[in-house]
């Protein structure tokens, strides 16, 4: 499965702390699902790499259609960095971008809008502390293995 999230509306805030090389946590709210915790192994792209960053989308739409579409979506979501940045392509206008594979294979990503998302100073991140040690904790023990290429397929449909 590929999922765009209903053209990113499906989203609606959330935070990633890459904060810890080679891992990324954090939790963000979808519509009729609410919080899901995240815990990836990888890292953000250099142009963020190592620093925690909070998002909120103001194109959120809390659609009742989210829950069926989002039936098998897991919580938490368990996988693998796929590509996590402010600036995801030279040939782009900067925005936020994330995209990752979960550990059953399927394949997410988010785009914002310029400024939906901000990188967190040493006060704001040390907010995030506790969570995001809780979840490196709850989750460090699973196997992440990176994607296979046939998940990795260049002709799977995007939603």
């Amino acid at each position: 499965m590929a999922e765009k999230f209903g053209g990113y509306r499906w989203v609606k805030e959330g935070y990633l702390d890459n904060r810890t090389r080679g891992v990324v946590v954090g939790e963000m709210t979808f519509a009729s699902l609410g919080p899901i915790e995240f815990y990836l192994n990888g890292d953000f792209k250099p142009d963020i790499a190592g620093l925690i960053f909070s998002f909120k989308n103001p194109q959120f739409a809390d659609d009742p259609n989210a829950g069926s579409r989002l039936l098998d979506f897991a919580n938490p979501q368990i996988g693998t960095v796929s590509s996590i940045s402010f600036d995801p392509h030279p040939l782009l206008a900067p925005h936020p971008y994330i995209e990752w594979f979960s550990l059953g294979g399927d394949h997410y990503r988010i785009e914002l809008q310029e400024g939906d998302a901000w990188l967190l100073n040493s006060a704001e991140a040390s907010s995030y502390e506790e969570q995001s040690q809780k979840i490196r904790d709850a989750y460090a023990g699973r196997s992440v293995e990176k994607p296979s290429a046939e998940t990795q397929s260049a002709d799977q449909e995007w939603f």
